[in-house]
């Protein structure tokens, strides 16, 4: 049987089997699936292909632009690659890449030190791709994914100017998003 959760994703539920509504988590926190559960819908987000790229190929690809996915030769596997360009693009998601004060980002509450550990090592991580790619001569963009929520259209004709321009180390983002993290 498939139920929705109330974030309005896909969850699977069994029929036939018990499980309790909640289970205790190691620091004592309540969670509202159990682990098996958390587990399977962690391990289902997917690394490529995600709704943000989508979004962004689709445009790009509609815009002449021609282009690579994930080229894994070089250094963070961007996730579009214009060649003619030399631009390597990466779509990144609020939550995944820390993007800061952004009010799509925010730290969980269950296992805080584990996820603070894990952003931690993904920016650390973007941060040494972005700068390998610049010294090999790559003109490198950064599109979050609060851009393409809140200003999708905008942010999509910010891109295609960049790219056109040759602007290089450019990060696109909602003001939106980072106004009201603010506030």
């Amino acid at each position: 049987m498939v139920g929705r959760c109330c974030g309005g994703c896909k969850v699977m539920m069994c029929g036939s089997d018990f499980y309790p509504a909640r289970s205790l988590l190691d620091d004592g926190l309540l969670d509202n699936v159990e682990a098996i559960t958390r587990s399977r819908m962690m391990s289902s987000i997917r690394g490529k292909d995600t709704q943000p790229e989508l979004i962004v190929r689709r445009y790009l690809h509609a815009c002449g632009f021609r282009f690579r996915l994930h080229r894994k030769d070089l250094p963070g596997r961007p996730d579009l690659v214009l060649p003619k360009w030399r631009v390597a693009l990466f779509v990144h998601g609020c939550f995944w890449h820390g993007h800061q004060k952004c009010r799509y980002f925010r730290l969980p509450n269950t296992r805080h030190e584990f996820w603070k550990a894990k952003i931690q090592g993904n920016r650390i991580r973007d941060i040494r791709a972005e700068k390998r790619l610049s010294e090999q001569g790559w003109h490198v963009l950064t599109i979050w994914e609060c851009a393409l929520r809140d200003c999708r259209k905008e942010a999509l004709l910010q891109l295609a100017t960049l790219i056109r321009n040759g602007a290089a180390g450019a990060e696109i983002r909602s003001e939106a998003a980072q106004r009201d993290r603010a506030e």
